[in-house]
């Protein structure tokens, strides 16, 4: 037992070294953030120019909301 409460001991009074502060974690979030947001408008970005270009298919959202005409059914 003596070497399990001196283990405890020591982790108790050792510093972490990798504790931040609460505004560096928010400055960290709000960088990841804005670069997943920068990702996702390029990928958006590139990929509606390869559907103007036709070299991918559309899906059924992005046809509708490019091509609304398709979907009238006001003939029938």
């Amino acid at each position: 037992m003596g070497a399990e409460e001196d283990h405890e001991k020591r982790l108790n009074e050792t510093p972490r070294p990798n504790t931040i502060s609460h505004t560096q974690f928010l400055s960290w979030k709000r960088q990841k953030d804005a670069d997943a947001s920068a990702r996702k408008a390029e990928a958006a970005r590139k990929r509606s120019e390869d559907i103007a270009a036709g070299t991918v298919q559309m899906t059924g959202r992005e046809l509708f909301s490019h091509e609304p005409w398709v979907f009238d059914n006001t003939q029938y």
